[in-house]
């Protein structure tokens, strides 16, 4: 159970929590004098809820260590990420809630571009469209080998989720994307002896599915990353007493709240003011809100710092729809730093906003950018908890001993 500490303090009093999690927020500038894409945005209303409130900075894993989207959210969540353990295949399949059960193996998929040598040159297929991928993937759908079942589902665009299904399977495997072009794919490898067979199978069906593809004029290949299987994480509900809710467009977002027991809302307004529009429109049906904005992340790993302070300006107009709700506490942070100078995901701490009208703790700061986040009032502090701050500022946590 994450924190079951707390669970003996805990006071459902029906107060209201937000947690807006802007993917991949936090950037780094290489100079004194330049900005990153928080810096650069103009933010008057999130800098308002920085001076009202008190800002940090969080540490998504450990110091120094760069983060997947998976274990940095379960960080969020209250999840020690160290010991609460998903690849990235189970996450993709809940987010579309294909069924993974325990000894069942998923794994998310790339459609990607090879050439004659089978060598990668686009690894997402020039981002192929979701109806230009949908028959590609439909064809993967139909590659079966013998002793197991194999189903293949697009997840969204060039995305997709393979599971297979069958008697002694293991998910601990490498992956076959190398991460860089120029390359072939990796072979699959099992990681422990049990694993021999089932990186036999993978091997033999992705053999049949690159030839089934061979001829297609731009994705006739694909990559395979996180093979995982179903991680049974103990509810949050259970953990926190919080009829908790996801709202997310991009499909892994509502895959790893399921994984933890959120309800999640499948029809998701649009954009930031969409999003905030359907925590409005079900706001009396929960009392734990996470809601998750993606392309400050795809615009991070794009190196597009300026469409990147778009982003975090569209998600400052729509702040007051929120703020209308009277909500007892406002988080507002990202999962990880994802710099555009970098484009990828980074170990740099993450800025963290906290605004509780009735119990927040005001420090000196009044803009939130990643250096007032470094100098605020909660420090630097590690992510998972994130939720013992959240449940303690809406008056959620009792005082622990006499």
């Amino acid at each position: 159970m994450p924190h079951s500490y707390l669970k003996p303090l805990l006071d459902n009093n029906g107060s209201k929590i937000i947690l807006l999690v802007l993917d991949g927020l936090g950037g780094i500038a290489l100079t004194q004098d330049g900005k990153t894409a928080l810096e650069y945005a103009k933010t008057p209303h999130l800098d308002r809820l920085a001076e009202e409130g008190t800002l940090g900075q969080t540490i998504p894993i450990r110091y120094g260590i760069t983060p997947g989207s998976g274990p940095a959210h379960l960080a969020l969540f209250g999840y020690e990420p160290l010991e609460y353990v998903i690849g990235r295949g189970a996450l993709s399949a809940a987010g579309i809630n294909l069924s993974v059960k325990a000894g069942d193996i998923a794994a998310r998929g790339n459609l990607s571009t090879f050439d004659k040598n089978r060598n990668i040159l686009d690894r997402r297929a020039g981002r192929i469209s979701q109806p230009d991928a949908a028959p590609v993937i439909a064809l993967l759908n139909q590659v079966q080998i013998p002793g197991v079942e194999v189903e293949v589902r697009q997840v969204k665009e060039y995305r997709f989720v393979l599971v297979m299904r069958g008697d002694g399977l293991d998910s601990s495997l490498n992956d076959t994307d190398p991460q860089e072009t120029g390359v072939q794919p990796l072979t699959v490898e099992a990681q422990n002896p049990k694993a021999k067979k089932t990186a036999e199978l993978i091997n033999k069906w992705i053999e049949e599915a690159y030839q089934v593809l061979s001829d297609q004029p731009v994705a006739n290949g694909f990559l395979l990353r996180g093979f995982a299987t179903d991680p049974g994480f103990p509810s949050y509900e259970d953990a926190y007493e919080l009829e908790a809710v996801c709202i997310a467009e991009y499909p892994m977002y509502k895959g790893v709240s399921r994984l933890v027991g959120m309800d999640v809302i499948e029809d998701v307004g649009a954009g930031p003011a969409g999003e905030f529009t359907t925590a409005k429109d079900h706001w009396n049906e929960h009392d734990f809100f996470f809601i998750h904005i993606k392309k400050t992340d795809s615009y991070g790993e794009d190196g597009n710092l300026e469409a990147k302070a778009k982003i975090i300006e569209e998600v400052d107009q729509a702040i007051p729809i929120l703020l209308d709700l009277n909500p007892d506490v406002i988080l507002v942070t990202g999962d990880h730093s994802t710099p555009s100078v970098l484009k990828s995901h980074s170990w740099h701490p993450v800025p963290f906003l906290l605004w509780a009208p009735k119990t927040h703790r005001t420090d000196h700061e009044t803009s939130f950018t990643e250096r007032n986040c470094a100098r605020g009032g909660l420090g630097t502090f590690p992510a998972v908890e994130t939720m013992s701050l959240a449940l303690a500022h809406a008056g959620r946590l009792q005082k622990f001993g006499a």
